[in-house]
């Protein structure tokens, strides 16, 4: 029987301070990336932090004694971030097929995988589906971030109009993401009373939903004030209102959404890596939800049909 951990909960100041201090390190990180002005740092930093999320992921189901297959669902993870980003980077695109190739083989290969394991009732479904939703939560959903860096030059050809450069776009969505997730622990920290999904996640409030769809504001019309030409891509304000909504409803689903994977598995944090936050996925789970929102509103929107 476990033994019940005696050491004191760290106090609000010091979650927050821990908090704040792994977010300037991180934005600092992403500013370097983004000043380098070069596809390799952008694509680098998404698919490290997508090989990262889905280990934790793994590591979580490992911990909590559920059968999976973690080398397969990371190797999965890893070629298909290769196979993705060296089509992006050689200019060609996504390999045609690439995302339905890739959760085809998910599916064969758990299966597969399982096969050689003796069958205990529904353990081997538990199996084969936690692998599955390793890749598609993580890896296949994460990567629609580096996805977004190549429908601007697709929108430039379709209108004739320039928007520069590409990835301000997917600094925009990290802003709109990000400050979503900052407004909602603000707010809820300072005034949260009212519990919004308490068996999900106590710490969320209605207050703080109200904080979370302020600051995606802030962010979203704060950028687009700023860089109207670069951002053409959005449509204007009405859009860029529009998917502020959107993109804040969707990041608290893609937080609440990691709170159910922990709840479930009993995790507190994905991992440790950043103090105040936790780990890899609980960083990107946010954007996993918002990145493909953002893209298919732009393909089915705001891109001209050809």
């Amino acid at each position: 029987m476990a033994v019940p951990s005696t050491t004191p909960a760290p106090s609000k100041a010091r979650v927050f301070a821990q908090r704040a201090g792994s977010t300037l390190v991180l934005w600092a990180v992403v500013w370097m990336a983004f000043a380098s002005m070069q596809t390799w740092a952008y694509l680098g930093l998404i698919a490290l932090l997508a090989l990262l999320g889905t280990k934790e992921y793994f590591q979580m189901l490992r911990a909590a004694g559920v059968a999976c297959f973690p080398r397969f669902g990371l190797l999965l993870a890893l070629v298909y971030g290769v196979a993705l980003h060296a089509g992006f980077y050689r200019g060609g695109g996504v390999p045609g097929g690439l995302d339905l190739a890739a959760v085809c083989v998910a599916v064969v290969g758990a299966f597969t995988l399982q096969l050689r394991h003796p069958i205990r009732g529904m353990e081997a479904l538990v199996a084969v589906a936690v692998t599955l939703c390793g890749f598609v939560y993580i890896a296949f959903l994460f990567n629609f971030a580096a996805k977004l860096l190549f429908i601007v030059p697709a929108w430039e050809v379709a209108t004739g109009r320039v928007a520069t450069p590409a990835a301000l776009l997917l600094l925009w969505l990290l802003a709109v993401t990000k400050f979503t997730d900052m407004g909602a622990y603000l707010v809820g920290s300072m005034v949260g009373r009212h519990k919004l999904i308490p068996h999900v996640s106590p710490g969320k409030t209605w207050e703080g939903l109200g904080g979370a769809m302020l600051f995606s504001q802030v962010a979203g019309c704060g950028l687009y004030a700023l860089f109207p030409q670069s951002l053409a891509v959005l449509g204007g304000w009405g859009h860029v209102v529009v998917l502020g909504v959107v993109l804040a409803l969707l990041a608290v689903l893609g937080d609440l959404a990691e709170s159910v994977v922990k709840r479930a598995l009993n995790a507190k944090d994905s991992g440790r890596m950043l103090p105040g936050i936790g780990g890899a996925l609980d960083l990107i789970d946010s954007i996993c939800f918002t990145a493909p929102a953002l893209y298919f509103y732009l393909q089915w929107v705001l891109l001209p049909a050809p």
